[in-house]
Order: C-alpha cells, then sequence, then structure tokens
C-alpha cells in the first residue's frame, strides 16, 4: 500500500501542479484571518477526498506516533478512519482536512485525564487492574465549499485508540510486563471516553452544531506484523452531545500464513501458501513470504504479499518479476485489491498490483 501511494502522489503532485493554472478556484477560508486557499476540481477518483491548498498539517502532528507503538497500526489507523468517514462525508461533495480543532497539549491532557492514575511505586498488579486503556485520540476535518466562495467544517470524524495489551513497568529500567485487555473490556471503557470527549468538544468555539462521526481502533500488541482494526463506531448529529446507537465494525486483519488465517480463511491461506510453493520450486534464494488480508464483514477487499529475496543482479529481479507476474494471473482471482511488494536486504525491487475488477496485474520495476 506505501509503494502505491507514493506512486500515486507523484502522479498527484504533477496534476496538482498543471491544474492549479486553469482548474482551481481561489477561496477565501471562513476564519477570522480570512486565508486564501485553494481547492482543486482534479479528484483521483470518487473514491478519493480532495484537499484543500496549501496543506495544513494536523494540530496535533507528531502525536500519534508517540502514543501508539507499532507503525502498522499508525497507518490502519489514519487510513481506516477516511474510510469509514466515506460512509458519513461525501468525497464528492466534501474536502479533507487534517484535525486543527484539537491541538498537541489537548490530546496529551485528555489521554492522561482519561486513563487511570496509578502512583509510583505500585506493585504490579496495582498496574494490571489499572490500565492505561486510551492510546490516542485522531481529528479528521471534513469541509464544505460554499457558495459565497468559503470554506467551512461541514463534519469532524474521531478515531480513538484503545489498547488491547497493557505493557507497563513498575520500576524505569525494569521489565515489562503485559496485560490483556478483552474486547467488551476495552469497548466499555471507550464509550465513557468517547462520551467524555464529545463533550469536551461541543464546548469548544463553534464546535455544537457540527456533526461528529466516532470511531473505536483497537491496537494490536506491540510487536504484531499486522494492525488491529475499527470495531464500532457512532454518529453524532449537530447539536448532540449524546454517544449513542453503537454500530459494530466487522474489519479485520490477518496475517497469511497463520494459525488464525487457517482458522478463519482457509481457501485464502492455501492459495497464499501455494503461490509461496510454486516460488520456491524455481528459486534457490527464496525464503519465504508474508500476507496480510483485509476483511470487511468477513469478505477479502485486499491481499498484500511481501516476498523477500537476493538478488545478485537485475536479470534475477526481471526474471522473478515476470514469473511472479505469471502467477498471479493463474492463482489468484480478482474479485479483490492485490499488491506484491518483492523486496531484497536493500530495498524494494518490484512491484505487482491489480486493482479488483481487473484482468491483468501492472507491474513496476524499481531502478
Amino acid at each position: 500500500m506505501k509503494k502505491i501511494s507514493a506512486l500515486l502522489l507523484g502522479t498527484l503532485l504533477f496534476i496538482t501542479g498543471c491544474v492549479q493554472d486553469s482548474n482551481e478556484e481561489v477561496l477565501q477560508n471562513d476564519t477570522t484571518e480570512q486565508e486564501t486557499s485553494i481547492v482543486p476540481s482534479y479528484q483521483l477518483s470518487d473514491e478519493n477526498y480532495r484537499m484543500i491548498l496549501p496543506y495544513k498539517t494536523s494540530q496535533a502532528r507528531g502525536v500519534i506516533v508517540n502514543q501508539m507503538a507499532n507503525r502498522v497500526d499508525i497507518d490502519e489507523m489514519e487510513e481506516g478512519l477516511r474510510r469509514l468517514s466515506k460512509e458519513v462525508y461525501d468525497p464528492n461533495e466534501l474536502y479533507f482536512q487534517e484535525g486543527q480543532y484539537l491541538d498537541s497539549s489537548t490530546i496529551y491532557s485528555w489521554i492522561d485525564e482519561l486513563n487511570p492514575v496509578v502512583e509510583k511505586g505500585a506493585d504490579e498488579d496495582t498496574y494490571r487492574e489499572n490500565p492505561r486503556y486510551l492510546s490516542h485520540i485522531l481529528e479528521q476535518n471534513y469541509m464544505r465549499h460554499n457558495e459565497d466562495q468559503t470554506v467551512e467544517l461541514a463534519g469532524l470524524s474521531l478515531g480513538i485508540a484503545m489498547k488491547s495489551v497493557y505493557r507497563f513497568q513498575t520500576e524505569t529500567g525494569g521489565p515489562y510486563y503485559y496485560e490483556n485487555i478483552s474486547e467488551q473490556e476495552m469497548l466499555s471503557q471507550a464509550n465513557e471516553i468517547a462520551q467524555t470527549i464529545v463533550q469536551e468538544i461541543r464546548q469548544m468555539d463553534g464546535m455544537m452544531e457540527v456533526p461528529i462521526m466516532v470511531a473505536i481502533y483497537q491496537e494490536e500488541e506491540q510487536a504484531s506484523p499486522v494492525p488491529g482494526n475499527f470495531v464500532a463506531k457512532a454518529n453524532v448529529p449537530g447539536g448532540s452531545s449524546a454517544v449513542e446507537n453503537w454500530q459494530s465494525v466487522n474489519e479485520e486483519n490477518i496475517l497469511f500464513p497463520s494459525t488464525e488465517g487457517r482458522e478463519k480463511y482457509y481457501d485464502d491461506q492455501e492459495i497464499v501458501s501455494s503461490f509461496g510453493n510454486e516460488i520456491a520450486q524455481f528459486f534457490p534464494n527464496y525464503v519465504g513470504l508474508i500476507g496480510e488480508g483485509f476483511y470487511i464483514d468477513e469478505e477479502l477487499q485486499k491481499l498484500t504479499i511481501e516476498i523477500p529475496i537476493e538478488f545478485y543482479g537485475k536479470a534475477e529481479v526481471l526474471g522473478f518479476t515476470q514469473y511472479a507476474y505469471g502467477l498471479v494471473q493463474e492463482m489468484f482471482p480478482n474479485y479483490y485489491d492485490l499488491e506484491i511488494n518483492v523486496t531484497s536486504s536493500q530495498k524494494v525491487e518490484s512491484l505487482i498490483y491489480r486493482n479488483a475488477g481487473d484482468e491483468t496485474p501492472t507491474v513496476h520495476i524499481y531502478h
């Protein structure tokens, strides 16, 4: 995904540079400072939000990296919240902007206030009985372009990251301990946390009538090769401070090969394993692969595979990629997105990807 995103970003920057001369509108942002904003009229697809320029980074930039220990969780939370937001805020009508209302000090303060307090020097049992459930609060803004050439906040999304495993020390430099947190316990705490956060936001200037979508993200453990997932969401209409009518979010990220993959999605794991076995027959430097399946309502949406292999020349890269390309066409159904990254110890060597519904994959060889 990261590699595809990088390619798309390069394309976007090129297109945006071209479009600014003729297809963008200069708007006055709806603030007291009346900043000049540019709204690109070009949209990559109906599934992607356009973004207001100049691009504004989050007021809490960097907090998520300090609060969430697993990089894959960080990426999934950001992308997943935007994905869930599409069900509430139409990408064809609204524009995306990183959060501008919750700054770093506010989020750090809320995280400390909303987690249990344990006094220094407490024993192991006390820590286990009072885990820090809340990791992070992610804000995303969705903006409306008005007829009077202003931009205003049309909706706000909040992602609340909750731990599945609490990692703690009883003394500085001492050993780490781990306490598992059940999903039921996590959701109970998340409900109270979400209610408090929404009430705090409603007290901010101009935020009483803004719709808010709240989504609960359950992190994976720190060393997990696959991310966690969103488990619940709720819509809070403008004028309301009550977070209720929670809906379950049935999303999963599954590691292949794994015991969980075999038990839950046997057929998919068999395809991934067979793909690896075919490669192993012809390439002696192959040591294995890592697959990740993203599921919504138990239906595979995207399969990502990383193949680490040691190459001794560009001809080997070309030959391997050509062989893998043929296997993709023979073995993998096309009802889901597929991405295969061929890597060496130094870099990504090649990329094979196919969007759902496409008959043939696209290949990129990195130089």
